[in-house]
């Protein structure tokens, strides 16, 4: 009986040294839950952070876009007041005044298309005498042409634009039937 009751004693303090243990655990184990707890609300504070950031910088970014094209045609603004102080000059006569105004208008004209080539837009280039398609060419005007075939271009009306790949506005030409 006493090796029963020493049994039983062995039993209970086994017993109470494993839920010490467990309960130790418990603890360590709560204590590293806190721990990762913590750590998801930092990173989860940055992340909301740098979205708010980054929706800013978004918003900025489509707000002032045209920015670098604007600086890109002040030139050609310029140019143009430029052009329109000479003529206005009484000193010239008016082929000097038209002579002037042809030359400030070719150098706007210039200025322009450097402007739009830095920036990705170019001009459709069309041969007279080319294939009409239709992706790149809006045909206004069908005209007789016996040196021309059916279809081929006659004659640009007004020249097409392209941004990189997108056309911006087709070329209006004239067809031969």
């Amino acid at each position: 009986m006493a090796q029963k009751k020493q049994s039983q004693k062995e039993h209970k303090e086994q017993q109470k040294h494993s839920c010490e243990e467990l309960e130790q655990k418990l603890q360590e184990c709560q204590e590293q839950l806190k721990e990762w707890e913590e750590k998801y609300l930092r990173v989860h504070a940055d992340f909301e952070n740098t979205k708010k950031r980054l929706e800013r910088e978004k918003i900025q970014a489509i707000e002032y876009a045209l920015e670098k094209f604007a600086q890109d045609l002040l030139p050609a603004l310029d140019s143009l007041d430029m052009a329109l102080a000479v003529v206005s000059n009484e000193n010239l006569n008016a082929e000097e005044a038209v002579e002037e105004l042809k030359k400030g208008i070719e150098l706007t004209i210039d200025q322009f298309i450097k402007a739009f080539k830095k920036n990705g837009i170019e001009v459709i280039e069309i041969e007279e005498g080319g294939e009409f398609n239709p992706h790149l060419h809006e045909a206004i005007l069908q005209v007789d042409d016996a040196k021309k075939n059916a279809g081929e271009i006659v004659q640009v009306i007004q020249k097409g634009y392209k941004y990189k790949e997108r056309i911006l506005r087709p070329a209006k030409v004239s067809v031969a039937k």
